[in-house]
């Protein structure tokens, strides 16, 4: 996951390549939308069933690093998406800019943003704790954010529906693998690599058939090279901005060095896994492919970025701890 170009990625572009190529229609596209639905339940059941109380127990006790990381991914985000629409909206075009907006309002990535905190010498405990409780969280607080930009932007009222979708598709399979967890949850941990694999399947299930629908519909005609340059640009900015706001926002706020590392990478990150998922759920009956490209691009400049960045904590860290030492 922290190598500049992994294998997922990978396997995205030719996902994508694919579905441009031989995109999957009328019978064909609903058994897979069937699958894919089934795919995203075990996902979410999985995710349950491993998720560790020890774990959040044991950085709970954080609250202030934790309320940080929320504001940073659930206010900070999406008041600069919103604040910014006028200036990086005419780069690309409003499809893209609606899909910009809805990474604003994800949560956070847990794999990946507890690595990048472990590799920094970070606080980790407390980096487990924010990543997974910014993740439970979105699973309310992210449909209500959509349902207020669709309602406010777009003129379509659906947002009690989608939260009633996404108790329905994702949290109860969610609550089914924590109470599993008693039973499970020993040979969960014991087999974490089927979980990596349902995890990036149910991805690239949800790519395929979004992007079948969106090419269908004409989303390489309608979305010009330009705007994808666009696009690049907006993902860079965004993540800029927010890794200096972090920074910066740690420090001011007086935590220390391992508590602003996790605030750094809790707070800037935007969680593809969830992501995806939720936006077959929120966005069920409109092409989604313009909606999840903006995500699919913003998390390979955050891996790349953020492994730079970790590198130079790190780097940074045992500096100091020589210079103390010969001190």
């Amino acid at each position: 996951m922290l190598k500049m170009i992994d294998s997922f990625t990978l396997a995205l572009i030719a996902t994508v390549t694919l579905a441009s190529l031989l995109p999957c229609q009328g019978e064909m596209a609903q058994a897979m939308n069937l699958i894919t639905t089934l795919a995203i339940g075990l996902l979410f059941f999985l995710h349950g069933a491993k998720l560790s109380r020890e774990a959040v127990i044991a950085g709970a006790t954080h609250w202030k690093l934790h309320l940080t990381v929320m504001a940073c991914t659930f206010v900070l985000f999406p008041v600069l998406g919103l604040a910014l629409k006028p200036l990086l909206g005419p780069l690309v075009t409003p499809e893209l800019y609606l899909g910009v907006l809805y990474l604003c309002m994800l949560p956070s990535t847990v794999q990946s943003s507890i690595a990048f905190t472990s590799m920094a010498q970070g606080n980790i405990p407390a980096a487990i704790c924010s990543a997974t409780a910014s993740n439970i969280f979105g699973i309310f607080i992210t449909p209500l954010l959509v349902g207020m930009l669709v309602i406010s932007h777009h003129g379509s009222d659906q947002g009690m529906g989608s939260i009633t979708d996404i108790v329905l598709q994702l949290l109860l399979p969610f609550i089914a693998g924590q109470i599993a967890r008693r039973w499970i949850g020993g040979w969960v941990d014991k087999h974490k690599p089927l979980l990596r694999y349902v995890d990036q399947g149910s991805i690239l299930l949800v790519v395929y058939t979004a992007f079948s629908a969106a090419v269908i519909t004409g989303l390489w005609q309608q979305t010009p090279p330009q705007s994808l340059l666009g696009l690049l640009v907006v993902c860079g900015l965004l993540l800029a901005i927010l890794l200096g706001l972090t920074a910066y926002s740690s420090r001011k706020l007086g935590f220390d060095r391992a508590d602003q590392i996790t605030i750094v990478f809790c707070g800037s990150k935007k969680s593809l896994a969830s992501g995806v998922p939720m936006a077959k759920v929120l966005f069920a009956g409109h092409p989604i492919g313009s909606i999840v490209l903006p995500l699919m691009l913003f998390h390979q400049i955050q891996l790349m970025t953020c492994a730079v960045l970790a590198q130079r904590y790190r780097k940074q860290q045992l500096a100091a701890q020589t210079a103390s030492q010969i001190a």
